[in-house]
């Protein structure tokens, strides 16, 4: 999916080890963002649907979102890094221009979606996302 202006927008991927938190996130940064235009995939759980994490979950995602402007990369937890950081490690595990971000989960999934939508590049859309970490809530 693209703007009309046939610009290609960053891709966010959402991985959790849970498959329902990962998609809850997703769908929440999606409709914070107003419905949104850039595509947003979660990659939550195992194939199974157990906890934990699978490169297979997260490659399939990033493909999906992939418009060849770069995947933005959010995770939860120590072993979804891991699993990111390696297939990043492999060239063509993940499109080019993916990044890991280093971002809280649910406020930096908001700001990706929300800044990827605008149009902005890769760069632009991770710190968006680790902005996220001076969000004061009190």
């Amino acid at each position: 999916m693209t703007q009309d202006s046939g610009e290609k927008l960053v891709g966010v991927v959402v991985v959790s080890h849970s498959g329902e938190v990962a998609e809850s996130v997703a769908r929440m940064a999606t409709a914070l963002a107003g419905g949104g235009t850039a595509p947003v995939r979660a990659a939550g759980g195992t194939p199974d649907g157990g906890f934990g994490t699978s490169e297979e979950l997260i490659r399939e995602a990033a493909y999906a979102v992939d418009q060849g402007a770069g995947v933005a990369i959010l995770v939860d937890l120590g072993s979804a890094v891991l699993t990111v950081k390696a297939l990043l490690a492999e060239e063509d595990e993940l499109p080019e221009g993916s990044r890991l971000v280093d971002a809280p989960l649910v406020e930096g999934a908001v700001a990706a979606v929300v800044t990827a939508s605008t149009g902005a590049d890769v760069d632009t859309v991770a710190g968006a996302a680790a902005e996220a970490y001076d969000y004061r809530k009190v």
